[in-house]
């Protein structure tokens, strides 16, 4: 029997580059917890920006944040996940050598980001609506830090795809780096992922990963997507991601429709 749902946001529950979810998203979810299925939002996207697209459910689900980094259920941080100040700082200044790459430092208070870019400035703060602190110099902040996030708004996917292999060359055996969309690449802190974000939630709440479901299109849901018992990638997932889901499918909401219609 099904238990706990989790899912990715961004080209997964939000599709088309969607910053809303839809009223039928956010009805079919609060069903599912009336009952007494655990949802789970499984975000790139900071806690706080994960209550306001929920927010009229906002305290009905758990949340995992910043892919992984951050794990709160029922408003308490049950596991939180940090990079070492040292590589932080060493991957910013390795970042800053390139031109087109703008970069969001995620703290647990704040996405930090330096106002560079006009573009990416407005997407962060007023696009995403991230609670965002604009600073001078990025390599002058304090930890602890999440996760770090790069975005290229200007060359394409081509662009990150080359510079991804540049990146995981030079830290993959340090961090995890992967990408998060056609145009980031985050770092993750060490050891966490959203799959041990959410074993680490569903030990707590009793659950085994064979009653869990999980939708993904990114390489940041790859280990949410092997926990559990039953995985979907989405039909316009990055390439090779549906080798680690069970099935395909187009429409988050109609597979929520079609669990609920099984539920007595």
């Amino acid at each position: 029997m099904i238990k706990l749902i989790a899912s990715d946001l961004d080209g997964t529950l939000l599709q088309n580059g969607s910053q809303r979810l839809t009223d039928r998203a956010v009805q079919l979810i609060h069903e599912l917890t009336q009952k007494g299925i655990h949802f789970v939002a499984a975000s790139g996207r900071q806690y706080d920006n994960e209550r306001r697209m929920f927010d009229a459910i906002k305290d009905e689900i758990s949340y995992i944040g910043e892919n992984g980094s951050l794990c709160v259920h029922q408003g308490k941080v049950i596991s939180r996940g940090t990079i070492d100040d040292a590589l932080a700082f060493r991957i910013i200044h390795e970042v800053k050598k390139q031109n087109h790459f703008e970069i969001a430092v995620s703290r647990e208070d704040a996405c930090i980001i330096e106002n560079n870019n006009t573009e990416f400035v407005n997407h962060i703060v007023n696009v995403m609506r991230n609670t965002t602190k604009i600073v001078d110099d990025i390599t002058k902040i304090e930890g602890p830090i999440l996760k770090i996030a790069i975005c290229n708004m200007i060359d394409g996917p081509h662009i990150v795809d080359k510079y991804l292999k540049y990146l995981k060359d030079l830290f993959q055996s340090e961090i995890s780096v992967v990408t998060s969309g056609n145009i980031w690449i985050d770092f993750i802190a060490p050891d966490a992922n959203k799959g041990s974000a959410l074993k680490n939630l569903i030990d707590l709440l009793g659950i085994t990963p064979e009653e869990c479901v999980a939708f993904g299109d990114q390489y940041n849901d790859v280990e949410m997507l092997q926990l559990v018992g039953t995985s979907y990638a989405m039909s316009n997932a990055a390439p090779g991601i549906s080798y680690y889901a069970d099935y395909v499918t187009d429409s988050v909401e109609d597979v929520l429709e079609d669990i609920l219609a099984d539920l007595p």
